[in-house]
């Protein structure tokens, strides 16, 4: 696999549109890189912002009484989505750390970052840096600081970082992505757009993900 989208000569390019706090999101990329390993392709990952709450206030809300709040569920019915989360994401090698004092935050400086790393070769992991800060570590992907440091993890410029974040030089062009993707019927993450074409919603895991591109392969091969 490779994020390198410079360069898409023979490889699949694979489209994620995600928010780094959708539990789905990180477990339908993991389910999708084991696919990748499995079918031995060479595949480009382009990632793509959408917010999950974005009237979210910066103070933000506890996770479990937001997820009840917004989907309607119960203590027990969320605590039962929480067990099974972590269960899978052992089984795909991520460690979800879900906390009574978790919060769910605003997202959208995540957003314009992410865009920034793009052009600097860091967009990949700086994705994969927010997700384990967010879901292992419990920290604030809201707060410029913390989104600066984790900037700074994976090797950009903190202090770069920091002016991105506050004059907001990106925050137009990723408010008109994340209005392309809705536009385009996007509703809910994660979703997975195979060579421009083929979009998949929800994790679906690594054998239905091997099959879709196995498939896309021999067509292309025919």
């Amino acid at each position: 696999m490779t994020t390198d989208v410079d360069n898409l000569e023979n490889l699949l390019q694979i489209d994620i549109v995600s928010d780094v706090v959708c539990p789905w999101c990180i477990v339908g990329f993991k389910q999708l890189e084991q696919a990748i390993e499995v079918t031995g392709v060479s595949a480009a990952i382009k990632w793509h912002p959408f917010e999950l709450n974005p009237d979210m206030p910066q103070e933000g809300e506890n996770l479990r009484a937001h997820i009840m709040r917004k989907y309607g569920v119960s203590a027990e019915q969320s605590q039962d989505t929480r067990e099974r989360l972590t269960q899978l994401g052992a089984g795909l090698g991520f460690d979800f750390r879900f906390t009574d004092g978790m919060q769910m935050v605003n997202t959208f400086k995540a957003h314009q970052l992410l865009h920034w790393a793009g052009p600097e070769g860091k967009e990949h992991p700086l994705k994969m840096a927010l997700f384990e800060a967010y879901f292992k570590d419990g920290k604030d992907v809201s707060d410029t600081d913390t989104l600066a440091d984790i900037a700074a993890s994976v090797g950009l410029d903190r202090q770069e970082a920091v002016r991105v974040l506050q004059d907001g030089r990106f925050a137009d062009v990723v408010r008109e992505e994340e209005s392309f993707w809705r536009q385009n019927g996007i509703e809910g993450v994660p979703a997975v757009i195979f060579e421009r074409r083929h979009m998949i919603s929800g994790a679906q895991g690594a054998e239905n993900y091997a099959a879709i591109i196995k498939q896309l392969v021999d067509n292309e091969a025919a």
